[in-house]
């Protein structure tokens, strides 16, 4: 059985919440930071967000590769 803590990452990584986000879209770090910044203050939402990132579209945001 998955935890909450899976859910919620299904959820914003490939459910409703990812579709919010558009991930491989430009602006899909922000969008995301700004979405969880909600629920989990800014800090932790941009680190959560760069994890989530680089799982979702295989580099960092920042990254040269990311235009």
């Amino acid at each position: 059985m998955a935890t909450a803590g899976q859910n919620l990452e299904n959820y914003w990584k490939r459910g409703t919440g990812a579709i919010k986000i558009r991930w491989g879209t430009p602006g899909d770090f922000t969008r995301c930071v700004r979405e969880l910044d909600k629920h989990v203050g800014n800090e932790r939402a941009r680190r959560i967000c760069a994890q989530w990132h680089y799982e979702t579209n295989g580099f960092w945001p920042g990254d040269r590769r990311n235009r």
